[in-house]
């Protein structure tokens, strides 16, 4: 996971690069969150070899925003698999989980405007665009803190 936080072009539309250290809180938070909720980013891999290729899934989000707590939908994965349907698949599984097992009556997905591959991924798996906003943590940067809001 650390090597894939480190690719600038998965990074592209992040404010920062996780350290190492980051990486495994975040992996630790996921841990608990799906013990406690039944969901998290779950770790992605492909299927002819095991190889870990990154992550989708659904997290809670709990930043000030009109739309939070919320629960958001959401994916990176390693660039070498992009353009494969990874996420697009995986994201689709995930949102019918929500919906269908899990129950969840609204999930979210956000990304910088700027992120059009992101966005692709949004409308693909069909979720409705609602708004553009400014996103609360990334108000101090120009190029990302103009996001989109999706639903279902």
């Amino acid at each position: 996971m650390h090597g894939i936080n480190t690719d600038k072009e998965v990074m592209e539309f992040f404010p920062g690069m996780p350290s190492k250290e980051q990486t495994i809180e975040f992996i630790n938070r996921m841990l608990k969150q799906f013990e406690e909720k039944g969901f998290c980013y779950f770790a992605v891999e492909k299927l002819e070899n095991k190889e870990f290729i990154g992550f989708i899934g659904l997290s809670e989000q709990n930043y000030n925003a009109e739309f939070t707590p919320c629960i958001d939908i959401g994916w990176r994965i390693k660039s070498s698999e992009w353009n494969k349907g990874f996420a697009t698949e995986g994201a689709r599984k995930c949102l019918d989980y929500a919906l269908n097992v899990l129950n969840i009556q609204n999930v979210y997905s956000v990304a910088p405007k700027c992120n059009k591959k992101s966005e692709y991924i949004m409308a693909k798996i069909g979720l409705t665009k609602l708004c553009e906003f400014e996103h609360p943590l990334l108000i101090n940067n120009d190029r990302l803190k103009t996001c989109v809001l999706y639903k279902k």
